[in-house]
């Protein structure tokens, strides 16, 4: 992984685009990408085209990732269609880090676009019901929400308007943590509140009022203990970054002058453990291998994004990434250790819960962030003095955790 670069990143404003195609959103990321590393489409040898939504909500099946390579000007080149739930878009990145290393090209594009509002509202939520065994949904849904059994949903505590399932299960989460380690409703919303504060210095954010702790918990309910604010919304938007080696790079304008290294690229399905065995876990075990291939230790890592869909989400994953203790991560974040300016920063754009949640664009969206901080180039949310970061993003569900988990880590070259 000495050789991998991120030469470039281009992201979209994350929100409702009622005006634009998803081929728009892609062929913007990709413009700006490009323009970011001095790159023209001529250069890019291959395209990793990454989007969960296309044949759902579009109806565009089968080869969304030719279509949108071509409508922003790539042509000739192997292109493939990535759809890997909420992972989608740091698959396409593996992947395309994974050509580099086998010698097939010297500069790959990643991409993930997703254009999610559509008029049938009924359709969009139920865009979710395909994130697990769809032969098997009962079982998937008992097993997911027996995790959170022993604690009670208060009366006016679950929302009467449609959600997505998903919320359910992340809130059987937050039950089983509540129940196990003490965990509390309020470190929950503070880790919320975070995130809004952060979001308020990303112009590119869906949502980007800050909001008080209280005013997090006093918010509608979605399903106990998640208010509305804790959870990400529907999203449209698209991201893309440019991965080069070294010889890549000096065909690249300016070459190396703001490249970022990625020291390693990991991606891991999960396997059947008790729920109590969190070190079996899937996003623990693909973090041990990105530290161990990176070199790196947990406590190296200076900022990180991780896979927040909600609040409950940022404090699982802060502790598979070993960036606190199991248990830990509800203490941590209430006493700010996860804010910019804290011990570790967490997810210095806002996270999901704020920037927004394009699905095949997500994984991208937090690539786009860190390497942002790691150039120094993040204004008023710059972490200080960054030189390693790691992002966290999973997808689907499979068992009692997520089907697909991905961890990169970079570093300032």
């Amino acid at each position: 992984m000495n050789d991998i670069f991120v030469a470039g990143v281009g992201v979209t404003r994350f929100g409702r685009h009622l005006d634009k195609s998803v081929y728009d959103l892609a062929t913007e990321a990709i413009g700006l990408a490009l323009e970011d590393a001095g790159a023209e489409t001529a250069q890019v040898q291959g395209v990793y085209y990454a989007g969960a939504c296309n044949g759902a909500l579009l109806g565009q099946h089968s080869i969304p990732g030719p279509i949108a390579a071509r409508r922003a000007g790539i042509s000739g080149v192997p292109v493939f269609s990535i759809e890997n739930a909420c992972a989608s878009g740091s698959s396409a990145f593996h992947l395309a880090v994974q050509a580099i290393q086998a010698g097939e090209c010297d500069i790959a594009l990643a991409v993930g676009a997703e254009k999610m509002n559509v008029a049938d509202k009924a359709r969009m939520l139920a865009v979710f019901d395909s994130g697990w065994d769809i032969e098997t949904v009962a079982q998937n849904r008992s097993t997911l929400l027996e995790l959170g059994a022993g604690i009670e949903a208060p009366p006016g505590t679950v929302s009467e308007k449609p959600y997505s399932v998903f919320m359910d299960v992340y809130a059987a989460f937050c039950r089983q943590h509540m129940k196990r380690y003490g965990t509390t409703q309020r470190q929950i919303a503070a880790i919320a509140a975070k995130n809004h504060a952060h979001s308020v210095h990303n112009p590119l954010a869906q949502f980007r009022d800050a909001m008080s702790i209280e005013q997090i918990l006093s918010a509608p309910p979605i399903t106990y203990p998640l208010t509305l604010p804790m959870c990400s919304a529907i999203s449209d938007g698209a991201a893309a970054a440019l991965v080069c080696n070294e010889a890549g790079l000096k065909r690249l304008r300016g070459w190396r002058t703001r490249a970022v290294r990625v020291l390693s690229s990991v991606v891991l399905t999960g396997l059947e453990h008790a729920p109590e065995d969190r070190e079996a876990g899937l996003g623990y075990r693909a973090a041990l291998r990105a530290y161990e291939r990176a070199g790196i230790s947990p406590e190296e890592i200076d900022v990180a994004e991780v896979h927040d869909a909600t609040a409950m989400g940022e404090l699982l994953n802060a502790e598979a990434l070993m960036l606190v203790p199991f248990g830990m991560a509800g203490p941590a974040a209430e006493r700010g250790e996860f804010s910019i300016g804290g011990r570790v920063p967490i997810n210095p754009s806002g996270g999901l819960e704020s920037k927004g949640h394009p699905i095949g664009a997500t994984g991208l969206g937090q690539i786009h962030e860190l390497v942002t901080q790691l150039r120094g180039e993040a204004g008023k949310r710059q972490v200080e003095d960054a030189q390693v970061a790691v992002q966290e993003n999973g997808g689907g569900l499979i068992g009692i955790e997520e089907a697909v988990v991905a961890v990169n880590v970079f570093a300032k070259a």
